[in-house]
């Protein structure tokens, strides 16, 4: 049976949630229809959109549902762009974002946005004064709440006052904070000016035990916000198309359940971790944790393993029955460096030998011992195929 210690990249789908799915899959309707059944519909949908946004800290007309995290984000970034004042053309960018934000950015570069770079600490962080000193006169800006890589949380309140200050509308990629940490849009958004500040905020439902396939974007009643997808006007004119009511159910129970139980989980899974972290230190001579020691998603442990490529060891450890994900973006089939762990100052080297580490609600004791008792091996092999290591580094 695997250990499965991937769950930052997708959780297993909770019971209730797929009950809550198969109960909405069965009505007849469509959701913007006007008889009878699509009425019934159309409540289910309303429904599940006032328990996400009761979960989310904001207004149920603010949800805006989406095909999951991807499409939420780029909904933010390209319609916030496009939404833009005249003569404001900058998106700040800070430099550890995650894919789905970088791609989407580049993708305006090629239709005139300049990039604003921000850097990151050696925590992964992302700091406030180089965030709010790269704002002004920007088109937009976005920022991760918790790292999906290393699993450093942000001060998301600090980054939504600093862009309320500026002006600027501000997205936060939530996705793999939510469920994890405190989510509050209507809390971090405060007061500030209506056009700059906290304007968006995309969460996915696979990451808290939901389904596949749907995600949400809370869009502020005042964000100016252009269409991605149009045709039927449906969701504030922001996201046309025949809504997912079954999705949306299951999403707003997966979301409740998280929501409930993340205080007690936080400190389980946190206990868990530690017992995890400190068995590699004492196990595998060199092993680093990177990301921040204290804020950081509770179920991250993200490591450094010098002199062992993180793909070898990730093979190795599946073979061995342990899933578990390297910190590198894989695309096009080709293994690339961790954009993260570079931007935190390390070197390309160093970010082709780590390994992430994500636990979540079916993580036990049980799974801890497995992956100590595998891992020490696989280190060695690792190491091993790698060849000798330079004298006084990786």
């Amino acid at each position: 049976m695997t250990v499965y210690l991937d769950h930052a990249a997708t959780t297993p789908l909770r019971p209730e949630a797929r009950a809550a799915w198969l109960e909405a899959a069965e009505a007849l309707g469509n959701a913007s229809s006007i008889h009878g059944p699509g009425q019934h519909a159309r409540r289910l949908l309303e429904e599940s959109r006032e328990r996400l946004a009761a979960v989310l800290d904001c207004d149920a007309i603010e949800v805006v549902f989406t095909s999951g995290g991807t499409e939420a984000v780029n909904l933010a970034v390209k319609g916030l762009w496009w939404g833009r004042e005249p003569g404001a053309d900058a998106i700040v960018l800070p430099d550890g974002e995650h894919h789905a934000t970088i791609d989407a950015v580049q993708w305006l570069v090629g239709e005139g946005a300049e990039v604003r770079a921000v850097p990151l600490d050696t925590h992964g962080r992302i700091g406030l004064d180089a965030f709010a000193s790269a704002l002004p006169g920007a088109a937009l800006a976005t920022a991760l709440v918790a790292n999906n890589e290393v699993g450093t949380v942000n001060d998301a309140a600090g980054l939504s006052a600093a862009a309320a200050d500026a002006g600027v509308p501000l997205h936060l990629d939530a996705v793999a904070a939510f469920g994890h940490v405190p989510v509050a849009f209507q809390r971090w958004r405060g007061t500030g000016p209506s056009r700059g500040g906290l304007a968006a905020l995309s969460v996915s439902a696979h990451k808290v035990g939901g389904p596949v396939g749907v995600g949400a974007l809370v869009v502020s009643r005042t964000a100016k916000l252009a269409a991605l997808v149009h045709g039927g006007g449906q969701q504030r004119g922001l996201r046309a198309g025949t809504q997912d009511v079954a999705g949306a159910a299951a999403f707003a129970v997966a979301a409740e359940l998280a929501e409930a139980e993340r205080e007690d989980e936080a400190r389980r899974l946190a206990g868990l971790r530690d017992r995890l972290v400190d068995g590699i230190r004492n196990s595998v001579p060199g092993a680093q944790l990177l990301g921040d020691p204290v804020e950081r998603v509770p179920g991250n442990a993200h490591v450094l393993f010098p002199g062992a490529s993180g793909e070898t060891l990730l093979f190795l450890l599946d073979r061995a029955g342990v899933a578990v994900s390297t910190g590198s973006a894989c695309q096009a089939g080709i293994p690339e460096p961790s954009h993260v762990v570079t931007a935190m100052g390390r070197t390309d080297a160093e970010a082709r030998q780590v390994l992430r580490f994500t636990l979540g609600r079916t993580s036990a004791d049980d799974d801890i011992a497995a992956v100590l008792a595998a891992l020490p091996e696989a280190v060695e092999r690792a190491r091993a195929a790698s060849g000798p290591r330079p004298a006084g580094g990786s």
